[in-house]
């Protein structure tokens, strides 16, 4: 019996390494790995739910027909009642469990089980129960984990906890009991190592191809990044010829696209790389994709030179990724990278292309907003409300970055803090007043994205009452002063780092301030923070909200700091309650 099972052992690691086989070829699917690339929906997890049952149906049929006396290692198809089945069912199982959760294990283990229970032997009853049971152990395993990363470890125990959960349905199901003992002695070695190993090096080869997935959109969102710093001075002027050939000489030289084009809505910007003796500025847009991406705001593929529409019959250019810009108010061009090899376009480069315009279109938003507040009679002041700071940008984007493998929760959270607090502020360089909670919300965005790069080290304190969050106050007057609480106050920013943000009534007025425990400001230098001309980083300083405040309720309602060295910082300032 001893020989059986090592015997059986060994066909079973053979059959084991075609399922895994099968598994990687799957992970080659983009269906399939968008669905493990994050916590799949209920769609989602019902689509996982019958591709797992269908990995489960395969290893029944790659399975090993087996007696109580002997392996006869044929294709196993109607079973004889004395027959069982030696097989890898469990793998498909329950790594759909573990990768979907309860719902998907369990519908996948209905499957598989129901399929195995009709092809008949003794223990048909006892193999659809324990199916079953495992898919719904590895969704509870999911669970388990949900903010934790499941490992081939996890993945190698909680096979081992399911295949002798299977030994024992067996053992108490399938009868006659002697049989059934004779069964789980010959099997149950066998098909718990190689199950449990199976089901680790699945999950294993998962990870390997969703982290390859998130390292490309890691390197080519640092390349991104590094780009559009570089364009941000010249896209916030605009798109027009000058700033597009500035762009796309930055991206021809950071990037490895053949070639870079920015286009309008009705011709060609700018053309740097191969092709730029005959792809003119000026011309007219020939290629069908990129009329269809300023139509419909998709991202769109040129995979052929027939695609791409050139009359040049010496034309390097062999395919081209098309990706819109836009500027708050629509779409306003394209941006084209090209590619001189005859091979399918880089999913580098689309990942990149992609990245590019998602922060040009930025740009370009924050320049078409920059330039209608020039355009209003407080033109100075609605320009610098309008500002960010493109080192804050970039510094919370570089924080996405690091949290995008480890945290992707968090990371998300923070992209989405980080567009409300860029949304505010383009919205305040439109709106001359707002009201307390607007700001507080604004306050909050901002320091949830610094809150991420600090490690959330940095303690805030909120004391505002709610019956003063409909009071009525200039737009972009309370998140400076935490602002420049959180840059200038602290030399770094460490456990013991506190803010507290108050609003107190007094009698017809509020009186708002924002206090810190930081280094503290030398007396001399206090009077001369409030006579600064401007902020030299390009933010809002204290001058501008001091400024604003006088102007329109006079100078009594100027910001007061008080500071001692060493002791800490608050600044504070009064504005009437509207009536």
């Amino acid at each position: 019996m001893r020989q059986l099972a090592w015997s059986l052992l060994i066909s079973m690691a053979q059959r084991m390494g075609f399922i895994v086989a099968i598994a990687f070829l799957f992970t080659r699917w983009q269906g399939f790995r968008s669905l493990l690339e994050n916590r799949p929906t209920l769609k989602g997890k019902l689509y996982l739910g019958v591709i797992f049952g269908i990995f489960g149906i395969i290893g029944t049929y790659t399975g090993i027909t087996v007696t109580p006396r002997e392996v006869q290692n044929l294709f196993p198809g109607t079973l004889a009642y004395e027959d069982a089945i030696a097989n890898s069912r469990a793998i498909g199982v329950m790594v759909g469990g573990l990768l979907g959760g309860p719902l998907t294990g369990l519908l996948a283990g209905l499957i598989a089980g129901v399929h195995r229970m009709s092809m008949g032997g003794f223990t048909d009853m006892a193999c659809g129960i324990s199916t079953v049971y495992e898919g719904l152990l590895a969704g509870v395993i999911y669970y388990k984990m949900k903010q934790k990363t499941l490992t081939p470890g996890v993945a190698l125990m909680t096979g081992l906890a399911g295949e002798i959960g299977q030994m024992a349905i067996i053992l108490m199901v399938a009868q006659p009991f002697y049989k059934a003992l004779a069964l789980v002695k010959i099997i149950a070695m066998p098909m718990i190592l190689a199950n449990s190993l199976g089901i680790a090096l699945f999950i294993a080869i998962v990870q390997t191809v969703v982290e390859n997935e998130r390292t490309i959109g890691a390197i080519q969102a640092q390349r991104a990044l590094a780009i559009a710093d570089k364009t941000l001075a010249h896209l916030r002027k605009g798109l027009n010829h000058e700033s597009a050939l500035a762009t796309a000489q930055i991206i021809y030289e950071e990037s490895c696209a053949g070639a870079v084009a920015i286009t309008n809505q009705e011709m060609i910007l700018a053309h740097v790389g191969e092709g730029s003796d005959h792809h003119h500025p000026g011309a007219p847009i020939l290629t069908k994709v990129t009329r269809e991406v300023l139509q419909h705001g998709q991202l769109a593929i040129a995979a052929s030179p027939q695609e791409i529409l050139c009359t040049n019959v010496h034309c390097a250019l062999q395919s081209a990724v098309v990706v819109p810009l836009y500027n708050g108010k629509g779409i306003v061009g394209t941006l084209k990278l090209y590619s001189v090899r005859r091979q399918q376009l880089d999913r580098l480069m689309v990942e990149l292309a992609r990245g590019l315009a998602q922060l040009f279109s930025t740009q370009l938003e924050l320049g078409e907003a920059e330039k209608q507040a020039r355009l209003v009679q407080d033109a100075e002041i609605k320009a610098l409300q309008a500002q960010i700071n493109p080192h804050f940008l970039f510094n919370a984007l570089n924080t996405v970055v690091s949290l995008i493998r480890t945290k992707p929760d968090e990371a998300r959270s923070v992209l989405i803090h980080l567009g409300t607090y860029i949304r505010q502020n383009l919205k305040s360089s439109l709106n001359k007043w707002t009201n307390l909670e607007t700001e507080l919300k604004h306050v909050e965005a901002y320091l949830a994205v610094v809150q991420a790069r600090f490690s959330h080290r940095l303690r805030v304190e909120m004391n505002i009452p709610l019956t003063l969050h409909g009071v009525v106050i200039p737009p972009l007057t309370l998140q400076p002063l935490v602002e420049n609480a959180v840059q200038h106050g602290f030399p770094r920013i460490t456990e013991n780092s506190s803010i507290i943000i108050e609003a107190v009534q007094q009698e017809k007025q509020v009186r708002i301030s924002v206090t810190d425990n930081g280094v503290g400001i030398e007396r001399d230098r206090v009077e001369e923070l409030l006579k600064a001309e401007k902020r030299s980083d390009g933010g809002i300083g204290l001058i501008n909200v001091h400024s604003r405040l006088i102007s329109i309720f006079g100078p009594q309602a100027g910001l007061s700091i008080h500071s001692e060295p060493g002791a800490g910082t608050r600044v504070e300032f009064s504005i009437p309650i509207a009536q």
